[in-house]
Formats: C-alpha cells, sequence, structure tokens
C-alpha cells in the first residue's frame, strides 16, 4: 500500500483501493455467501402441514361431537382442550401462508445417483480439455515465444487472436456445422467415399464427448497459451543453446530447461482452462443437442430455471466451486509454485 501511495499518490492510491474493494464484495464475496446461504435451507413442505391440519380438524370435530353426549362437567375439559387446538390450527394455518426455513444440509446429500455420476464424468472431463489444451498449447506458445522470428510469430498470433474477435456462441456454432452429421467433415468424408450421406451413413461425431473437448480447447485456447507465452517468453535462449551445445536431445531440453521456467505459466493455463471448462454451459450444450449426456452445469441451470429449486441449484453449484477451488491448490502443489508466482 505504502508503495502503491509513493507512486500514484494518496487519492488514486485510495480510489484504486476502494474500488477493487467493492469490486471483491460486490461481484464475488456477496453473491458467493448469498449462494451459500441459500443452499444451507429448505422450506417446510406445506403438504405436511396440510396434512396436520386436517387431522387437527378431524380431531376437533370428534371433540364437538362427544361434547354434545358428555355430562355437563366433562364439557369445560372438552372446550379447552378444542380450544387449543383451534389455536394450534391458526398457529400452522399462518405458516402454511409462510412458509419457515429449515437450515439443513439436505440439499448437499440430495444429490442422486445420476447427478453424482454426472458431476464425477464432467470433472474427469474437464481434466482431460486441460490436458489436451495443454498438449495443444504448449508447442504453439514455445514456438511463438522462442523459435519464431518476430516476424512469424507476430503471424501466429494474429492467427490466434482474431477468431476471438467473433462472439463464442459463433465460435461454437461454427464447430457444430463442422462436425454435424451432413456437416463439412462428413461431407468431405462423402467425397472421398468413406462414408455415404445419401444413404443416411455418417460418421456421428456430435455422439461422443470427442467433438465437446474439441470445441472447447478451440474455445478456451488463448487462456492456456497466453499465461505460457508469457513465462516462456521469459526464458533466456541461451539456455537453450547451452543445453544444446552440451548434446542434449530436443525432449530434455523441454523437461529440463522449458518446461521448469514455465511452470507458472502452464499452472495458470490449466487452472484457467479447468474452471471454464468445468462450468462451461453453452459449449456442450450446443455441440452434444442431448445425445451424449449432460453435463454438470447443464444440471446447475435445470436445478435453477427448469426445476425452479434454487436451494439445490445452489447446493449443486457451490459444490463446482470448492471441486475448483482443491483444483488450484493441487496444481500449486504439482506444479510447486506459491499465489506470487501464479500472480505474474
Amino acid at each position: 500500500m505504502k508503495a502503491l501511495a509513493r507512486t500514484y499518490g494518496r487519492t488514486l492510491s485510495g480510489t484504486f483501493v476502494f474500488l477493487t474493494a467493492a469490486w471483491l464484495l460486490g461481484m464475488i464475496v456477496i453473491p458467493q455467501l448469498f449462494m451459500i446461504e441459500r443452499s444451507l435451507w429448505v422450506r417446510q413442505e406445506s403438504t405436511q402441514l396440510s396434512l396436520e391440519i386436517d387431522r387437527l380438524y378431524n380431531e376437533v370435530s370428534l371433540l364437538r361431537f362427544d361434547a354434545q353426549g358428555a355430562a355437563d362437567a366433562d364439557k369445560p375439559a372438552i372446550e379447552d382442550k378444542i380450544s387449543g387446538i383451534e389455536e394450534r390450527i391458526a398457529e400452522l394455518e399462518a405458516q402454511e401462508k409462510a412458509p419457515q426455513k429449515v437450515y439443513t444440509l439436505s440439499n448437499y446429500t440430495r444429490m442422486s445417483g445420476l447427478h453424482f455420476r454426472i458431476f464425477v464424468r464432467t470433472i474427469v472431463y474437464a481434466a482431460m480439455v486441460t490436458v489436451l489444451a495443454l498438449v495443444v498449447c504448449y508447442p504453439i506458445a514455445f514456438a511463438v515465444a522462442q523459435v519464431a522470428t518476430p516476424q512469424a510469430a507476430a503471424f501466429l498470433m494474429l492467427g490466434l487472436i482474431i477468431p476471438y474477435a467473433i462472439n463464442e456462441l459463433l465460435r461454437v456454432y461454427a464447430w457444430l456445422m463442422i462436425l454435424d452429421y451432413q456437416g463439412v467433415l462428413n461431407t468431405f468424408l462423402d467425397w472421398i467415399g468413406v462414408t455415404n450421406l445419401a444413404a443416411k451413413q455418417w460418421i456421428p461425431f456430435l455422439e461422443s464427448p470427442a467433438a465437446v473437448f474439441v470445441a472447447m480447447v478451440y474455445t478456451y485456447i488463448l487462456f492456456m497459451v497466453f499465461p505460457i507465452y508469457n513465462t516462456l517468453e521469459t526464458l533466456d535462449r541461451n539456455q537453450l543453446e547451452a543445453a544444446r551445445d552440451l548434446g542434449a536431445p530436443s525432449w530434455r531440453i523441454h523437461w529440463r530447461v522449458a518446461i521448469p521456467h514455465a511452470k507458472p505459466g502452464i499452472a495458470v493455463g490449466c487452472i484457467m482452462t479447468f474452471m471454464l471448462s468445468a462450468g462451461s454451459y453453452s459449449v456442450p450444450q450446443i455441440m452434444t443437442r442431448g445425445t451424449s449426456g449432460d453435463w454438470f452445469s447443464q444440471t446447475i441451470y435445470r436445478q435453477f430455471f427448469e426445476s425452479n429449486n434454487w436451494n439445490a441449484g445452489a447446493a449443486y453449484a457451490f459444490t463446482l466451486l470448492v471441486v475448483c477451488i482443491v483444483f488450484i491448490f493441487l496444481m500449486m502443489l504439482v506444479f510447486r509454485v506459491g499465489v506470487r508466482d501464479i500472480a505474474r
């Protein structure tokens, strides 16, 4: 804070800190707290209250019937009992009109076996997308940072950035048209005789999770490339040349020199790609069209907007958030990087 004040002055630094704190509270902390609170309660079932009210009304009717044939000495006791039951009925009817919150962990424990399998499958698929994106993006980042000439590097970066001027949905729909049953890829295979579109003999690419993987890697490629590129750009090329002069093969140069230097960038790229993949809704929704199973993000959407069960939806969403946070710490442990390394 003192260094910030010396650089920009107290007024500007104070404004910056205030806006940052307001952004953190308004966009991250408060919404998460509301979501956690919503996930920890349920409303008391009105059906149970209705059944209890009906039972008490029946009991009152029986007591009034008994009062008609009872002795005068017994009637005051019966009337007192009826009055007590009627007071209880009034309380329950008030609760039925305004259901009470009941704090419980049932929203977390009610996940069905099907939803749990979808959750586990989503985490596994997101990890697979992350690994695939790393395999694809590391060579690109290394080529741009260390191998390509400045002009070639500029063209490569431009080729990566230009598609992002197009809306994400349009990019996903482009892959849908490429991989569709009668899309570009199946049409090309029909042209070379591998498939027969006229006889409806095509390869169902969209019925495989691989279609979602391809679309996700393409959609989130920059989030993996740029962090790795930023770290590899700071690598001294003399270290690479020294390794070559000492007779190290290419794979050993990457394993012993380039990858250890790029660990913070790889960690950041893996974290961002995993979190975006695990929480993605549009990509699996568009690419699968319900033909290869839901992702957990689609299940959360249905809990909120189709089942209208916001409490269970909040519990599902917070569970996914916890897993993503665990993944962050796991990446920090695997790559042996700290918060400062990631922040760079």
